[in-house]
C-alpha cells in the first residue's frame, strides 16, 4: 500500500485524472489531496454573508471532484488551471444561489481587481457588479472598527492567524474575537 502511495505522489496530475476517470479511487483522493489548500485559499477569497468558509470550501471540493471526472487531457490545458476554473465557478455558484438576497449579490471577492471584466459579464453587469464591491468595502469600513476592518481585510485575502496576529502586533485571542465581532455586525447590517 505504502508503495502504491508513493508511486501516486510521483505521477502527473493529467494522469491521476485519466486513471481517476477509469475508477481508480485512489488517483482521485490523491488529486484531491494536492489541491485541498489551493480549494481551500480560493474560498477564503469570498466573504459568504451568514455563511461559514467551510461551507464554501466544501463546494470548492466538490468543484474539484468534477474537474478530476471531467478532464480532458486532449484538451492541451493543464489539469492545475482547469481545477482551478472549476473550483472558482462551483463557490462562485454556492455564493450567488445562497445570497440572492443580499445587496451586493452576498460576496465580494478581495482578490481579483474591480476593473477586470470576465468573459462571462456584460459591460453593464461588470458596471453594477463593481460598484456594488465598492458599496460592500465601504459598507465594511463604516460599520467595522478600524482595527475589524483591517483583520477582516487580511483574512479574506488567505492570511492565517498566526500571519495576522504578527502583522497587527495583536494575540490570536484579540485577532478571533474580531473576526467573530465583525462577523455579528455585517450580519446585523445586511439582515441574515
Amino acid at each position: 500500500m505504502r508503495w502504491c502511495v508513493q508511486k501516486l505522489n510521483r505521477e502527473r496530475d493529467e494522469t491521476l485524472a485519466e486513471r481517476g476517470q477509469r475508477g481508480d479511487t485512489a488517483a482521485i483522493e490523491e488529486l484531491l489531496n494536492r489541491y485541498k489548500n489551493m480549494v481551500r485559499a480560493r474560498a477564503r477569497g469570498f466573504f459568504l454573508i451568514g455563511g461559514e468558509t467551510e461551507d464554501l470550501v466544501q463546494e470548492g471540493m466538490v468543484g474539484l471532484y468534477t474537474a478530476a471526472r471531467d478532464f480532458k487531457a486532449e484538451s492541451g490545458k493543464s489539469f492545475k488551471n482547469f481545477a482551478y476554473l472549476c473550483v472558482t465557478r462551483r463557490i462562485l455558484d454556492a455564493v450567488r444561489a445562497s445570497s440572492r438576497k443580499a445587496p451586493t449579490g452576498g460576496y465580494v471577492s478581495l482578490d481579483e481587481p474591480d476593473y477586470i471584466l470576465s468573459e462571462e459579464q456584460s459591460p453593464e453587469e461588470f458596471l453594477i457588479s463593481s460598484e456594488s464591491t465598492k458599496e460592500f468595502k465601504i459598507k465594511l469600513m463604516r460599520e467595522l472598527s478600524d482595527f475589524e476592518f483591517r483583520v477582516v481585510t487580511m483574512y479574506l485575502e488567505g492570511m492565517s492567524y498566526a500571519q495576522i496576529c504578527e502583522e497587527t502586533g495583536k494575540d490570536l485571542k484579540s485577532v478571533d474575537n474580531a473576526l467573530s465581532r465583525s462577523k455579528k455586525k455585517l450580519q446585523r447590517a445586511y439582515g441574515a
